[in-house]
């Protein structure tokens, strides 16, 4: 009598279920924002990872996960994108729903004013209606 016992199969997918719950959303990019939600389509990507700022509530901006100054913002951009495609390269700006407008944009003003052609603003898909 030969038989396969899927109980203790079953109970490990079930713990590697909730330890992948619970671990998904750290997963997510490095600085919490709380991103405004919006109706607008998804951008086409090309296969390589975009660039990312984010501006915090508090006016604070962030390269990928580490702090920087609004000062070194287009010097520490370009020493980044230098290696990956120069000024097309893709940023993305985070900004949190509580920034300041005029902060989010002095950031995209000096990215644009710097010749970066290829910056987006990142929102959530907007829910319910």
């Amino acid at each position: 009598m030969a038989e396969i016992n899927v109980t203790p199969m079953v109970d490990v997918m079930l713990v590697l279920l909730i330890i992948f719950m619970v671990a998904a959303p750290l997963l997510t990019v490095g600085v919490p924002i709380d991103l405004p939600q919006t109706q607008a389509s998804a951008v086409n990507q090309d296969n390589k990872e975009p660039i990312t700022l984010s501006v915090r509530p508090n006016g604070q901006i962030y390269l990928g996960d580490s702090e920087i100054k609004y000062e070194d913002l287009v010097s520490k951009l370009q020493a980044v994108t230098q290696a990956r495609g120069g000024f097309e390269e893709r940023i993305f700006v985070r900004g949190d729903k509580n920034a300041n407008y005029g902060q989010i944009m002095r950031v995209m003003g000096r990215l644009s004013g710097a010749g970066f052609k290829k910056v987006a603003l990142v929102t959530e898909v907007e829910q319910g209606g």
